[in-house]
């Protein structure tokens, strides 16, 4: 199993030029992907902003929004902002896309919580096309230069409509940091629609789990005040590790569920703990 490490970009209040010493660090100890979390009414960097810093810092290890809440944006817009951090990159980059849940999330006229999934559909397809040279609004330029991939997109969430986006537009499956038991019927349901859909091989699997391991209250405290608009039932089972033994147990029940790669997301942003946790699992 591959072992990946989250920015710390929607800790609360992170100081933000931590970033690229972060995003330095982690390719140094080896780890296999840096991973954003996305979120804007926050006290946090947005994901955008924190994976062009993270390509800018680095340049083998994979970048990852999970997950880019990405119907709180214009789709065509969105679409160029990806691929100029992918081009950037030099084509490091995997979407992670969620719809999102919380109406102060989504700030654009238009672009509110009602809706979001019908105007999610749209923007995949404006993704492709923008991508493969369409422009945004009706000039008579590309919109992004030529050479630009198809970004690959994972697709997080727990409902049928998010498994369907996945079987038809994207690459795999991103589950949340909630226990291996809440989270297994998920994957398994996610290897289940690939396999009706008729796709070839299997989706790509991977898992976020946060830790603590220095000072771990700050951590838990900083979970908590994440997580305290969320709906009850993830609030109060977000799992965070916060020892040696708990890291290596959450590697192992994800290996056994045959899963790619799990990525453990910062409580603090502490730069220390890049080292702690690679001492654990490089």
């Amino acid at each position: 199993m591959r072992i990946g490490i989250g920015l710390p970009n929607q800790v609360r209040d992170v100081t933000a030029s931590t970033l690229p010493h972060w995003a330095a660090r982690a390719e140094e100890a080896g780890f296999s992907t840096l991973a954003t979390t996305g979120r804007y009414a926050y006290p946090g960097v947005s994901d955008t902003v924190a994976l062009a810093t993270a390509a800018g810092a680095t340049t083998t290890i994979g970048l990852l929004s999970a997950v880019l809440l990405a119907p709180t944006w214009p789709g065509a817009l969105l679409a160029k902002e990806i691929a100029g951090i992918d081009g950037v990159s030099g084509g490091r980059l995997t979407v992670g896309i969620g719809v999102g849940s919380r109406e102060d999330e989504f700030t654009v006229p238009g672009h509110d919580l009602h809706g979001r999934g019908a105007r999610l559909e749209a923007d995949l397809a404006a993704y492709r096309e923008v991508w493969g040279g369409a422009p945004v609004g009706n000039g008579p330029n590309p919109a992004v230069p030529s050479g630009t991939r198809q970004v690959p997109m994972l697709f997080g969430g727990y409902s049928a409509r998010a498994l369907d986006r996945m079987v038809r537009w994207g690459e795999g499956y991103l589950g949340g940091s909630l226990p291996s038991a809440m989270t297994a019927p998920s994957f398994e349901a996610a290897k289940r629609a690939w396999r009706e859909a008729g796709r070839q091989g299997a989706p790509k699997l991977v898992v976020l789990a946060y830790f603590a391991l220095g000072d771990t209250e700050t951590g838990r405290a900083n979970i908590q005040d994440f997580y305290r608009l969320a709906p009850k039932d993830i609030a109060a089972n977000v799992v965070l590790c916060t020892t040696p033994k708990m890291i290596k147990r959450s590697i192992a029940d994800y290996t056994d569920l045959g899963l790619d790669e799990i990525i453990f997301i910062p409580a603090t942003d502490a730069l220390d703990e890049v080292t702690r946790l690679a001492d654990i699992v490089t």
